[in-house]
């Protein structure tokens, strides 16, 4: 692919808890790709059939740090993330097979 679609998974408290109740999983996606190359990508990487495609555009937030002479301000990046909800029965091994 020339642009790379999905940057990497979200992997918080809330996350886990959408994949486990919900079979829904969070991505941090390009902020250029729309929800048809979304669906496209994941069906492509993980070899499941998905449902539905959710997205959002995180903003960025505001950030300080203090020095010996100065205050910086600055501003996190924002970006794009997308919930993937997959058929029932199908999941995702975001972790790849790591024991415990």
């Amino acid at each position: 692919m020339a642009k790379q679609i999905l940057i990497k998974p979200v992997i918080t408290e809330k996350a886990t808890q959408l994949a486990d109740k919900r079979n829904t999983y969070a991505f941090v996606v390009n902020k250029g790709v729309n929800k048809i190359e979304i669906r496209n990508a994941v069906e492509q990487m993980f070899n499941v059939t998905v449902d539905s495609v959710n997205t959002m555009v995180m903003p960025g937030k505001p950030k300080s740090r203090s020095t010996k002479t100065a205050i910086v301000r600055g501003t996190k990046s924002s970006y794009k993330k997308a919930y993937v909800t997959l058929t029932p029965g199908e999941t995702i091994d975001l972790f790849g097979g790591i024991d415990d």
